[in-house]
């Protein structure tokens, strides 16, 4: 039965701050001990237990993957107390597993929430993505430019050369000539090994971050978090869904997606207002990491709402025994 009541996402922001800041909190002594499952077994366990201490009727669409393979958040698991209005939620308890086992920057908790039937229901496969920032004309750099045509026509747009464009590529083999390309151009490129929610985040914050434009082939999860981020902060993302076997296609067809070659947009990703809250782990350009103190502990945590266009940048220190 689905649930009548409204979703007020102003009433429910900073309770997904909490959710957010508690799984930080929970993988902070985890951080450089080089035990990726461990980290990331703290940061579930923490959401959870602070989704279900929400008055919502929560289902999530995009978490740790398919029933049989998580144990908890699950895509298709319920949570929260059952009261309230019903919401899609997207989440990755500890987004940089990897980042946060060797101490390396910008791992983050990520979760954001929306109405019923807001966020499309994206499979565990790849997807191809391609972001930048706010304050562009619509449909200004597609996927199906070549690299190198994208940078141009940013650069033509932002009234620069190319060599003046920084474009954040997620470091993997399969993207070899692709940066070969980018690189031909005289742009730059900022390699991640891992974190690519933030670092679409990053385009939408050209001025502090020095990225441009995101790029790249990494998880169509993130690339559903990444385009309710971008719903928020402002900016375009185009992504489209690759498939590697026949059991990637089915899973999508399960799903519910019947076009499997179709290029999704920011707002076909995410398609009414979202809240959208990230923690910062470890140390980053987006977010400071958790600093420990004798006694204490403080995070920092991003607080955002579509609806309003509303940021907020909140620390959170508590006393630790």
């Amino acid at each position: 039965m689905t649930s009548t009541v409204e979703f007020h996402d102003r009433m429910l922001s900073l309770g997904l701050a909490r959710v957010a800041e508690q799984a930080a909190l929970a993988s902070a002594s985890l951080v450089g001990r080089g035990d990726e499952k461990a980290a990331d077994q703290a940061a579930v366990n923490a959401m959870r237990e602070q989704l279900n201490k929400l008055d919502i009727k929560g289902v999530v669409v995009i978490g740790e993957g398919e029933r049989d393979e998580a144990p908890m958040l699950y895509i298709g698991e319920e949570v929260g107390t059952g009261n309230g209005p019903g919401v899609d939620i997207a989440l990755d308890p500890l987004e940089g597993t990897t980042l946060t086992a060797k101490d390396m920057p910008n791992a983050l908790t990520v979760i954001a929430m929306g109405p019923r039937g807001s966020m499309l229901h994206a499979p565990d496969v790849y997807m191809e993505k391609l972001a930048i920032g706010p304050g562009y004309p619509q449909g200004l750099v597609t996927l199906d430019m070549p690299p190198a045509t994208r940078v141009s026509a940013l650069a033509t747009e932002k009234g620069c050369l190319p060599k003046d464009i920084t474009v954040c590529i997620l470091e993997r083999p399969r993207h070899e000539e692709m940066i070969a390309e980018v690189r031909s151009t005289g742009a730059s490129i900022r390699l991640i090994t891992d974190g690519d929610v933030a670092g679409v985040m990053h385009c939408a914050d050209s001025a502090t971050t020095g990225i441009d434009m995101y790029m790249g082939i990494g998880g169509a999860p993130e690339g559903v978090l990444a385009a309710a981020a971008l719903k928020c902060m402002g900016g375009q993302i185009e992504g489209r869904l690759l498939f590697r076997n026949d059991d990637e296609k089915a899973r999508a067809e399960k799903a519910g997606i019947t076009d499997l070659d179709r290029v999704y947009l920011r707002d076909e990703m995410v398609t009414q207002d979202v809240i959208f809250a990230a923690t910062g782990v470890t140390g980053g350009t987006l977010l400071p990491g958790i600093r420990r103190e004798p006694g204490w502990v403080t995070c920092t945590t991003l607080l955002m709402r579509s609806k309003t266009g509303s940021v907020r940048r909140m620390e959170y220190r508590t006393p630790v025994e």
